[in-house]
């Protein structure tokens, strides 16, 4: 008996009982499904956690001042202002491991046109961010260094800001906004960033130059910087110890001492990001494949109660001439094209569920080639290896016995 009768005669039992059949495949078409559908989310989510990465750039360092400590309650980093405009200076034109640094001071205030006003927040930086962030202007220009020097009374929205205040970023050039009060002429509209890793959108922010922010925004006491200073570094160990013995020099901190400020590393947030990521993909592959597991378990059972019931036909085929190789065979073609098909329905029944939780969620939709292959691969050696038992009993039935069977 050749491998095609043989396959026409393991359908034409599948067919006989039909419906069982197909409650058999289900736990595989469920299985492939939910690998299919879980490695898409575990992708979609590691693929936002890159793109919050990149929207981040490279590189990048953030030094906050120190914490500040009253009536034995201390605050976290940035609650006492140590750093200074000198500060900043030397750290842009003294280290050789710092690419470019600039202030980012924040404040959150109402902007208004004309006709619309919106919230965001407020950022007093220098033209050195746009470098750092590798955050370039789509529309207009950016910040400039005479903008700095001057104290003008510009501005340089994110494209969401632009949109809910003109409806339109290109829209919004030449025109004014009031920042508590004070009249900014818009300048310049970012490129868009989307979201951050954190879920925040990237593009609802403002830039105005430093000096303006000290001066009308949020006016600091003497030199010192009330935020932050991000770096962009040549090599991030390297920069970060040159940033650390400067600052320590500068502000006269002894041997031993603890450092009034602060130097984070970004990549160290965004790889802890990444792993997190990684492990809840793993994650849900593992659960997918206990869901192909408890498949194949279903079709050794009903593949066990097919040979019950089919014992008198196997004596028959045994004792007409069949050998128990054929018979074996048999078994295993109707095990093998149960969750064949079952990996092959799953498949795309994944593939629709898959584009409709990243559509929902606003995750991207990647789908890995190498699973398109290996669910179904993996399906049907899951039906092999659990309908072997089974054919192997079948195979080895007496022929006598099977005939006597009732």
């Amino acid at each position: 008996m050749g491998p095609l009768q043989t396959l026409r005669l393991a359908l034409k039992a599948l067919r006989r009982n039909l419906f069982r059949s197909f409650l058999t495949a289900l736990g595989i078409i469920i299985g492939v499904g939910a690998v299919i559908t879980m490695v898409s989310i575990g992708e979609g989510a590691r693929a936002r956690v890159e793109a919050a990465t990149s929207a981040m750039g490279a590189n990048i360092l953030i030094v906050m001042s120190g914490s500040s400590t009253a009536g034995g309650v201390r605050g976290g980093f940035g609650t006492q202002p140590t750093l200074t405009r000198e500060d900043l200076r030397a750290i842009a034109t003294e280290l050789t491991q710092v690419e470019a640094a600039a202030a980012d001071l924040r404040t959150n205030a109402q902007l208004q046109s004309e006709e619309q006003n919106w919230g965001t927040q407020v950022h007093g930086t220098q033209p050195a961010y746009h470098r750092i962030r590798e955050w370039p202007v789509e529309y207009g220009v950016g910040l400039s260094d005479t903008d700095v020097d001057s104290a003008a009374k510009v501005v340089v929205l994110g494209a969401t800001v632009a949109d809910k205040l003109f409806g339109a970023p290109e829209e919004s050039l030449g025109k004014l906004v009031r920042i508590k009060g004070v009249p900014f002429q818009v300048v310049g509209v970012l490129s868009k960033k989307g979201q951050s890793g954190n879920g925040q959108d990237n593009d609802d922010t403002a830039l105005v130059p430093l000096t303006t922010y000290l001066q009308r925004l949020a006016p600091a006491m003497g030199r010192t910087l009330p935020g932050s200073i991000l770096i962009k570094a040549v090599n991030v160990q390297p920069a970060i110890s040159q940033v650390t013995a400067l600052l320590r020099d500068r502000h006269r901190i002894g041997a031993g001492a603890d450092d009034d400020f602060s130097v984070r590393n970004l990549a160290d947030v965004q790889s802890a990001q990444q792993a997190n990521a990684d492990t809840f993909a793993l994650l849900l592959a593992a659960v997918a494949a206990v869901s192909l597991l408890v498949g194949g378990i279903g079709i050794m059972n009903i593949m066990l109660v097919s040979v019950t019931e089919r014992t008198r036909e196997i004596g028959i085929r045994m004792a007409i001439g069949a050998t128990p190789g054929q018979v074996l065979s048999q078994f295993l073609v109707e095990a093998l094209t149960l969750s064949l098909l079952g990996g092959l329905l799953g498949l795309a029944g994944g593939v629709g569920v898959a584009q409709l939780l990243s559509s929902s969620m606003g995750w991207p939709y990647l789908l890995r080639p190498d699973v398109l292959v290996i669910a179904p691969v993996f399906s049907a050696a899951v039906g092999v290896g659990f309908g072997m038992y089974p054919a192997l009993k079948a195979s080895r039935l007496d022929p006598i016995v099977a005939l006597r069977f009732e």
